[in-house]
């Protein structure tokens, strides 16, 4: 009954038109913005205990991305929410054509718990700014970050504009039997599924981002050593607890030897001793840590491993001679361990992404600009890199989203502006002047200028 009258409030604060005004969204931006450079030792402190992050960590991929896709859209805001005029055909003549954007009004937010921070304030930036009020939800399995964004959103915003429901799978499912106007989802597909299906009882508009097996690509012409410290940094960040990190490894098999060389080379380097490293983020729970140690075939580990169940860290680890039988391709890792499958050519390994459902990610690693094109235009996924992995989501100029299983809809700057907002198609007819032709009784004439009119 509460979470009911919490949404029933803030239906009726939209209803009153406080949100439209352009200028009280870049207050709104504003507000938060402050609000995050104030707490940002709280934020930091939050991730540490859920997470283990460093401080380094958080601002790179939790504080300072938020930050830095605030400002884009406070400094578009004017640009995305302008009118857009259109040519008229001209059997509409004489008129004015134009599409305007609408918020869509009270919107849930619900955020996993891997970037428990990032991935809550980002969609929040794209619904103010969009104009909407908002539910935000985070995960349960990040309490101290969840604490920390309650106590924020408290402190910038009444609740009738945004609040912060907080709980676990109580209070999912008591959210998701309210009629909203929009839906936002970050998480596993399970849930997802669970999401549409709830949001299709109201017929209420999904964005999920899901995940799924990002697969990376390693050919014969690679930079060797380059591609692995870059896959490294993949797969380390979050200690793999990310959605789009490279999930297995498809690699040449004139390069393999080489590449796991490298690897081991750079996890070392990255993550020195990495069960007693402070720096080295470790596994959310108990529960998931079991699952990815689960995962490993010692026979197969030919790096790392090894974990240890108290600090809930496991290292960066290789396994070697991997089959897409193995249990460890069944689903995805969410975890510093790196399966290796090779290939003999390129058919072979295009045909091995295709037969399975589409990734959220795709890496390839490649000086050959044909073979470049081939993997761009032959295979399904959200969103990748050529001779990189992770960083084409760190722009606000780019949408990011899934395919398929990995999900649908995008966001980040003007996608994040255009997800929680309709497009509003407009004709304004002239009245000085009224075309008979398309009123009846049709007449052969009539029927001449249509042609000419609809060519």
């Amino acid at each position: 009954m509460e979470i009911e009258t919490l949404v029933a409030r803030q239906r009726a604060y939209f209803a009153q038109n406080a949100t439209l005004p352009l200028e009280f969204r870049r207050e709104a931006l504003d507000k938060l913005e402050r609000a995050i450079a104030q707490r940002e030792g709280e934020i930091n402190d939050a991730l540490r205990a859920d997470l283990g992050k460093s401080a380094s960590e958080s601002y790179m991929c939790e504080v300072g991305m938020t930050l830095s896709e605030l400002r884009f859209m406070r400094s578009h805001l004017r640009a995305f929410a302008r009118k857009r005029r259109v040519l008229t055909p001209l059997a509409q003549f004489h008129a004015s054509s134009y599409t305007v954007r609408d918020p869509y009004g009270v919107v849930l937010i619900m955020s996993p718990w891997n970037y428990p921070f990032m991935l809550t304030m980002e969609p929040l930036v794209g619904a103010l700014a969009a104009g909407n009020c908002c539910v935000v939800k985070p995960s349960a399995y990040a309490p101290a970050t969840s604490a920390v964004i309650g106590k924020l959103i408290a402190d910038c915003f009444p609740p009738e504009h945004v609040c912060v429901v907080e709980g676990g799978r109580a209070e999912n499912q008591a959210l998701l039997h309210q009629t909203f106007d929009y839906i936002f989802f970050t998480g596993g597909v399970t849930v997802g599924r669970e999401v549409m299906r709830c949001a299709s009882e109201h017929l209420t508009p999904v964005t999920l981002e899901l995940g799924g097996k990002s697969p990376c690509i390693v050919d014969s012409t690679a930079k060797v050593k380059l591609a692995a410290r870059r896959i490294a940094f993949g797969k380390l960040l979050n200690c793999g607890q990310t959605c789009v990190a490279p999930d297995y490894l498809l690699a040449d098999r004139r390069v393999e030897g080489e590449l796991i060389a490298c690897l081991a080379q750079e996890f070392e380097r990255m993550a020195p001793d990495a069960l007693r490293n402070d720096s080295y983020v470790h596994m959310v729970s108990r529960k998931h840590f079991d699952r990815v140690m689960g995962l490993i075939d010692p026979e197969k580990a030919v790096i790392g491993g090894h974990g240890d169940a108290q600090t809930l860290r496991i290292e960066p680890t290789i396994l070697r001679g991997v089959s897409a039988e193995d249990p460890v391709m069944q689903e995805e890792i969410f975890g510093p361990v790196l399966p290796v499958l090779t290939y003999d050519t390129l058919d072979e390994a295009i045909a091995f992404v295709r037969s399975r459902p589409h990734p959220l990610a795709l890496y390839f690693f490649s000086e050959d600009k044909a073979a470049q094109r081939r993997i761009l235009r032959e295979t399904a996924f959200g969103g990748g890199c050529i001779n990189d992995t992770i960083i084409h989501l760190a722009t606000s100029r780019m949408g990011f989203g899934g395919v398929g299983q990995s999900g649908m809809g995008s966001y980040h700057g003007k996608k994040s502006f255009d997800t929680f907002s309709h497009e509003k198609s407009i004709v304004d007819k002239k009245t000085w002047m009224d075309m008979p032709v398309r009123y009846m009784p049709y007449t052969k004439l009539k029927g001449k200028l249509l042609r000419i009119f609809l060519r």
